[in-house]
């Protein structure tokens, strides 16, 4: 498996500068950020969305910068909620920008996630994470119902274009889970599937090794980004509302790839050999959101425990 870096992780850096600093660290595939200003998650601080769709040029200089450097544009990201009551259009914009460009690119796959809607007359999404009070499993039925009618063609349309869909399972998502992410594959086709994000599974209880097991054969791409889950949990709960920069007042917090567990680079070498016996070869894309650390900081050591843990699982 090669070893990857979504660029939003340098985001203080200019393309150029991103660029060159994922090289002198060892990184060897890229996935670009795309939405900004035009919508969706990322704030695409290395592409901007239209006029990669508008101008060859623009494409053509991307695809220098990247390829001049002896790098390989392995994904596009096309985060967001596309199923937003008052902005999914927005998202879904980007998303299918996303799946254009790729196509154009010839990459073969787009980070994105499911979505999630709200009922008839919401202007933020409810996410139901219970099964009480009763009206919770009628709102989740309805928000299948929509999600399903939505990624039919979706699905239609990155098949056409010869690209797979990964999909996060991620927090006020529809699909925050394993059972959750095969359900949508079942009903759309596997040109979608996961893109495995342990950190998210880490912090809602989880366990990322067996959710790896369980999506044998429908890992469409790794992000590999790490959780600590902190002493204040045992008191407060894993649910967590108090902003991510506030880390020494969590529950849990983003840390550098080889600092969220106790066992440090072994809990990687499991991740690794998992996700060869769930028959993914793809990249492990650093994203980093440690807020202790500086960015090159916090990208270089998660290069060094990917590094130091493929070679470990490479001699076990």
């Amino acid at each position: 498996m090669q070893i990857g870096l979504l660029t939003d992780s340098l985001s203080e850096l200019t393309r150029a500068e991103a660029l060159d600093t994922a090289v002198d660290l060892g990184v060897e595939t890229v996935e670009i950020g795309l939405g900004g200003v035009h919508g969706g998650w990322s704030p695409a601080p290395h592409a901007d969305l239209a006029e990669l769709l508008d101008d060859g040029g623009a494409r053509a200089g991307l695809a220098r910068d990247v390829a001049s450097r002896g790098l390989r544009l392995e994904a596009f990201n096309a985060a967001g909620n596309p199923l937003h009551p008052r902005h999914g259009e927005r998202d879904a914009a980007v998303l299918r920008g996303a799946l254009r460009l790729a196509q154009e690119f010839e990459v073969g796959t787009v980070v994105t996630m499911s979505g999630l809607p709200g009922y008839p007359g919401d202007t933020v999404p409810p996410w139901i994470t219970t099964v009480w009070p009763p009206e919770n499993l009628e709102l989740l039925d309805y928000q299948w119902e929509r999600a399903i009618d939505w990624w039919g063609p979706i699905a239609e349309e990155a098949r056409a274009r010869g690209v797979r869909i990964a999909v996060e399972m991620h927090a006020n998502q529809l699909v925050y889970s394993v059972p959750g992410l095969l359900r949508l594959r079942d009903a759309v086709g596997d040109t979608v599937g996961a893109n495995v994000d342990p950190s998210h599974l880490i912090w809602m209880g989880a366990d990322p090794l067996a959710a790896i097991r369980a999506l044998d054969g429908a890992i469409h791409h790794v992000h590999a980004k790490d959780t600590r889950i902190e002493d204040r949990a045992a008191v407060a709960s894993r649910l967590e509302t108090i902003p991510n920069p506030r880390t020494g007042e969590r529950a849990w917090n983003y840390v550098a790839v080889g600092t969220g567990h106790p066992d440090g680079v072994d809990f990687w070498v499991r991740f690794i050999a998992n996700l060869r016996l769930a028959g993914y070869d793809g990249p492990l894309s650093i994203e980093n959101e440690d807020y202790t650390l500086g960015q090159r900081e916090s990208v270089a050591l998660a290069v060094e425990t990917l590094r130091t843990a493929q070679h470990l699982e490479e001699v076990r």
